[in-house]
């Protein structure tokens, strides 16, 4: 497939104009196809929201759910559609039987929210957390598979891990983490928030216990689509966090709508029993998990290939122009759409971000214990002349 025109692919993305727009990494734009069909699917909600929600949405949600799972590498029946990367991993620790006494092991480079969440998690269950130090400038993944294998100790029960670093955008090598983990009896949660569309992902290949992530950063999906792929042989694991119309599959006789032959079969309602017993929350809008095949779609027409090599390009420029100490690294597989950079000490992180949104650059600065960084999203849609307009507003700012 030749390279697309990119410059046309931009125009096709909803974006501020007046906006320099660096931070995807956090919240990904949507296409203009996409926001079409969600709003029509929208206006339908409104105008009939029980023919909607009652005929139009199962079929419409079971064809998103094989769709998805079956870009992410997973099984439709395994497959629970969420909000967000978020909700998922407060589904697994809030739904987990008891699995102490002993500890949670988390990197030193998780989600500020997601510790909190192993936090209470630890607190309710008697349980520690302990976290270790990541390489974070490893050039082989082995480094990083060895940092953790030295962590692991005979009271650890729980491993929670991010695919892709938030605050530096360095790839673990996840299977490999798992199978450490794996082979010593620990059970894995993996934050996937940034893996979907950033990496070509296969998440029955990384074999975690579950795997939580978002679709409205890299695949471009409207804000409100998140995902839980759980592992195999986890199926029965769970409880829900909300107790809904999901929670008794046998409420519908055999041959009544909405029975399922097993639970693992599709239903009348665009799931499976077991799917929907975690994912039905009651009435609620289903519309951003819906049009996830035409997110998809949009990016299959760019060609996935072209779309990480596009990113990739991009990153190197983003190197070449920026006068701060690299992140991340450089080595291939460990780096995707985002690459960080190290601000000088004593930088005012408040200042910075005030400086940089006065002259309308959407960039976070992200607060490290040890140090300032400065995230930089550079996906398909980000031009050359966005990263050349940053590195002269570091220019002004930090003097660098």
């Amino acid at each position: 497939m030749p390279p697309p025109d990119w410059t046309a692919a931009r125009a096709a993305v909803m974006l501020d104009p007046i906006v320099t727009m660096l931070n995807a990494g956090s919240f990904g734009p949507v296409p203009h196809a996409v926001f079409e069909r969600v709003t029509e699917l929208r206006r339908a909600l409104a105008a009939g929201p029980t023919n909607f929600l009652v005929r139009t949405v199962p079929p419409l949600l079971w064809a998103a759910r094989e769709r998805a799972a079956q870009f992410l590498g997973t099984r439709p029946e395994r497959f629970v559609f969420t909000s967000n990367v978020s909700a998922a991993i407060n589904l697994v620790a809030s739904g987990l039987p008891p699995v102490g006494p002993g500890e949670v092991l988390l990197t030193d480079h998780e989600y500020g929210c997601m510790v909190w969440v192993w936090e209470r998690f630890a607190a309710r269950r008697g349980l520690t957390i302990r976290t270790f130090p990541l390489p974070t400038m490893a050039t082989d993944s082995a480094e990083i598979v060895a940092a953790a294998e030295a962590a692991f100790t005979d009271r650890t029960r729980l491993f929670f891990f991010s695919h892709v670093l938030s605050p530096t955008g360095l790839v673990l090598p996840a299977a490999e983490l798992c199978a450490a983990a794996r082979r010593r009896g620990v059970t894995t949660v993996v934050d996937g928030a940034h893996a979907p569309g950033m990496l070509p992902l296969d998440i029955d290949a990384v074999n975690a216990d579950y795997y939580a992530g978002n679709l409205h950063k890299w695949v471009l999906a409207p804000t409100g689509a998140g995902f839980l792929a759980i592992g195999a042989g986890n199926h029965d694991t769970l409880e829900p966090l909300h107790v809904s119309w999901g929670y008794r599959a046998d409420a519908y006789p055999i041959g009544e709508p909405g029975r399922s032959p097993s639970p693992d079969a599709r239903d009348a309602f665009g799931s499976t029993p077991r799917v929907r017993f975690l994912e039905f929350e009651g009435t609620r809008d289903p519309c951003p998990w819906l049009v996830v095949p035409d997110a998809l779609d949009f990016q299959d027409v760019l060609g996935w290939e072209n779309v990480r090599a596009r990113a990739a390009e991009l990153g190197a420029y983003t190197r070449r122009v920026i006068s701060l100490p690299p992140a991340t690294p450089v080595t291939p597989g460990m780096s995707g759409t985002m690459t960080a950079f190290a601000l000088p000490a004593g930088t005012d992180a408040v200042a910075l971000r005030r400086a940089l949104w006065g002259r309308r650059v959407e960039i976070p600065v992200i607060e490290r214990p040890d140090r300032l960084l400065l995230r930089v999203s550079h996906p398909f849609f980000t031009t050359e002349s966005e990263l050349d307009q940053l590195a002269e507003v570091l220019r002004v700012i930090l003097a660098v």
